[in-house]
């Protein structure tokens, strides 16, 4: 069951989202719920993979937005630096920051 608590240990600033949730926790816990259901993570993938980097850059502020309104750090910072490389185009390998976007969501999944 995921909980207040639980997103601590995972890092996330939970004091941070609770007020931008006007400090209801249920309803900032309903909307982590729906990040961890969000499957865009993959798709930003696929479409780096695909040298779609427009859409990609698109998908990545999606949800760099989404992590960092709910202050769930661990995932912020990887897809943050992976949006700023894609703002600019950037031909890069985006493996292991993908990679570590993966790993803290999954940490997150089995909150």
């Amino acid at each position: 069951m995921l909980t207040i608590d639980k997103l601590r240990e995972f890092g996330a600033d939970v004091d941070e989202g609770l007020s931008r949730c006007m400090k209801m926790e249920d309803f900032y816990i309903g909307l982590v719920k729906k990040a961890v259901a969000d499957n865009r993570l993959p798709l930003l993938e696929q479409q780096i993979g695909e040298g779609d980097l427009d859409a990609a850059f698109e998908t990545a502020h999606a949800l760099k937005g989404m992590y960092a309104n709910l202050s769930l750090s661990p995932l912020t910072k990887p897809v943050s630096e992976i949006t700023e490389l894609l703002r600019g185009r950037t031909e890069t390998d985006y493996s292991p920051l993908l990679a570590e976007a993966k790993v803290q969501f999954e940490a997150l999944c089995s909150l």
